[in-house]
């Protein structure tokens, strides 16, 4: 079976030969080790040192040669359009808030993984909201890269945490009601965190 044990991150420059694509929805794209299959369904261990956020266009180098490119699956989002640009600021600020990965396109719109209390918090913030069918490539945090960062969601979407005790506590609530959040994080030492 190949093995695919670097990874190459899209915005580095890299001529292997491409001897496969694997595509993969958002949440199966934080990976350390695993078996997959690329698209022409030919199996492959992935075996990183470390889990890593696998985004559109990045490369999984294997031992024998060559490279299996990373694509985003299509899956459904929430495109968020604000009425200017302040309006997506705050916007984005609340999504960040709740650590949820958002992705900026290159209109300025906004889109995250498909959640109805996401959805019910972006337009009682005055976001216009539409589902689609897309690939999702969120940002990566400002410690990505780094050597121990991770990301988290509230959402569905479920990421491989090493080296860290999660307990969190929450409460959504609509109309008149309150909104609480709240979270304890017990981090190794010396481990950014990206929120």
């Amino acid at each position: 079976m190949r093995h695919a044990i670097e990874h190459i991150p899209n915005d580095r420059t890299d001529t292997s030969e491409v001897r496969g694509t694997v595509t993969l929805v958002f949440s199966d794209r934080h990976r350390r080790r695993i078996r997959l299959h690329d698209d022409a369904g030919d199996p492959f261990l992935l075996d990183l040192p470390h889990a890593v956020r696998l985004a559109d266009g990045d490369r999984l180098r294997l031992v024998d040669g060559g490279v299996i490119v990373v694509r985003a699956a299509e899956e459904p989002v929430l495109t968020i359009t604000a009425s200017g640009p302040i309006a997506a600021a705050k916007l984005a600020w609340h999504i960040g808030n709740r650590h949820t990965p958002v992705e900026v396109l290159k209109d300025g719109r906004l889109r995250i993984i498909d959640d109805h209390v996401m959805r019910d918090m972006i337009t009682g913030l005055g976001g216009v909201v539409e589902s689609e069918i897309a690939p999702f490539n969120p940002l990566n945090g400002a410690y990505h890269g780094l050597g121990g960062a991770h990301g988290h969601s509230h959402g569905n979407d479920h990421f491989d945490h090493e080296d860290h005790d999660h307990s969190h506590s929450h409460s959504h609530s609509h109309g008149d009601h309150s909104h609480s959040h709240a979270h304890a994080h017990a981090h190794a030492a010396g481990k950014p965190h990206d929120h």
